[in-house]
């Protein structure tokens, strides 16, 4: 041993390949691909609601210690999924959170 932190890969951290990640968004209805990322938009009836969800999100984000790139404006949350640690590309950990989302969110 040198004295140096070893570095492991975790598998969760590891990119998915395009045909990993095509069977991946089969199953995530409304979400997409845009470059090395997982997209999607949720529209909620008011601020409130999407206020809400990021709030409900945030806490599956922070117990999965992985956190979503997204933005609000007014009723509508942009999310957007990558990895940093796989050198921003789509891994295991972001299919997870992406199905955490889906069974948190109540729109389409």
């Amino acid at each position: 041993m040198t004295g140096a932190a070893e570095y492991v890969v975790c598998p969760m951290n590891t990119a998915l390949s395009d045909q990993e990640i095509a069977a991946a968004l089969a199953g995530l209805d409304g979400w997409q691909r845009e470059n090395d990322a997982l997209t999607k938009t949720y529209t909620f009836k008011s601020f409130r609601e999407a206020m809400s969800f990021l709030v409900r999100v945030a806490f599956e984000a922070e117990e999965m210690n992985h956190h979503p790139d997204w933005r609000n404006v007014y009723n509508r949350v942009e999310v957007r999924l990558s990895t940093h640690d796989a050198g921003g590309r789509v891994t295991a950990l972001d299919v997870a959170l992406a199905k955490r989302l889906e069974r948190l969110s109540w729109v389409d």
